[in-house]
């Protein structure tokens, strides 16, 4: 029997636990940071996010330099990229978002502090991303990302590193490294005030640390594991689906590092929660907020396997391999949220494009 059918689930797990708790403790959040960053003039959850991000990357890119990970498999690197998915299922994952009020993940981390309409959001997020990933809605998501599939200047990747060299014949990945991780860290950093924001750099540096951890466990075990294992990191779409499908039916295959992170974060954030003693039960208020619930997670579910990948799956996971997918599909995220919020605030989505 194969050791790693168990290690991978626990490794997930465990890291899941530890991801769970630091965003609940810490109040890690992509809409609020997007949103506290819109209308509150607070950055603070953004430039921690950016900077999660950032750290991602050079732990993941330190494993790589290193040869500690062959992560050349993931899909996150497939040689062609599917343009059209990334716009439209990002549009469509932050709309979806922002009429839940959360992410997939942020609901995971909503569900351990006693949140019951997380809870049914991420069943309707899980099913719809199995539909779009095997099922009837799968039909239409091929024509998206198999019919608008860009080559990029004949890169072996996405990744940016990669297609810099390409397009230019030289070999100059470690300076194209360091100048994508080097323009968002100036950004981050020239805040004066979240430059003393020390739990902001905790967040940060754990959530890098344990994407990065997710590359060297997957990768590790697909090379030595006697069965098919995908190498992936921190992603809370495609994830949800295939949890639901380990409760619904028995295929032989047993739970991978992604269903052990889903019950991780879960975990995690319940202990979170009754360690400040902030459990609290609640469902939604009426039919009309339970609707939007359901479109919601659904248009986040059909979105996030579209543009393979969530704001973690897309924004952390990809952006670690500095992928050409991943700045394309959170600014199309946001744009989404932007214009969700817009609508559920004013009733219109054109303030959305108001930059005043």
């Amino acid at each position: 029997m194969d050791i790693w059918n168990y290690m991978l689930p626990l490794s997930g797990l465990l890291a899941g636990i530890l991801l769970g708790y630091v965003a609940r403790r810490n109040f890690f959040c992509t809409l609020s940071a997007l949103e506290s960053h819109w209308y509150g003039n607070n950055s603070t959850g953004l430039r921690t996010w950016v900077l999660a991000a950032i750290c991602a990357a050079f732990f993941t890119q330190i494993l790589i330099y290193f040869d500690m990970v062959d992560i050349s498999q993931s899909f996150y690197l497939t040689p062609n990229f599917s343009w059209l998915g990334a716009i439209i299922g990002g549009l469509s994952f932050g709309f979806g978002m922002a009429f839940v009020g959360t992410c997939g993940f942020g609901a995971l981390v909503r569900l351990g502090g006693g949140s019951l309409k997380s809870f049914i959001a991420l069943l309707i997020l899980g099913i719809t991303a199995l539909s779009a990933q095997r099922g009837l809605l799968g039909f239409s998501r091929a024509g998206f990302t198999d019919n608008f599939q860009l080559g990029l200047f004949g890169a072996e990747n996405q990744s940016i590193p990669e297609i810099v060299n390409k397009f230019s014949g030289l070999d100059i990945s470690l300076f194209t490294t360091l100048i994508l991780l080097a323009i968002p860290l100036h950004w981050v950093l020239k805040d004066a005030k979240f430059r003393t924001e020390i739990k902001g750099y905790v967040t940060a540096v754990t959530i890098g640390m344990i994407c990065a951890f997710g590359w060297y466990v997957t990768s590790h075990a697909s090379q030595v594991s006697f069965e098919n294992v995908q190498i992936e990191s921190m992603s809370f779409v495609t994830p949800v689906g295939d949890t639901l499908f380990q409760f619904a039916t028995f295929t032989g295959v047993g739970p991978d590092y992604g269903v052990g992170l889903i019950f991780g974060v879960v975990i995690g954030a319940t202990i979170a929660a009754r360690s400040a003693d902030n459990v609290t039960w609640e469902a939604c208020d009426d039919a009309r907020e339970l609707g939007r619930h359901l479109l919601g997670a659904a248009m986040m579910g059909f979105g996030g396997v579209l543009a393979l990948g969530c704001t973690i799956g897309q924004g952390i996971s990809a952006a670690s391999l500095l992928t050409i997918s991943a700045p394309i599909t959170m600014l199309s995220i946001g744009l989404g949220a932007k214009m969700g919020l817009a609508w559920l605030l004013e009733g219109s989505i054109k303030p959305a494009f108001s930059f005043r």
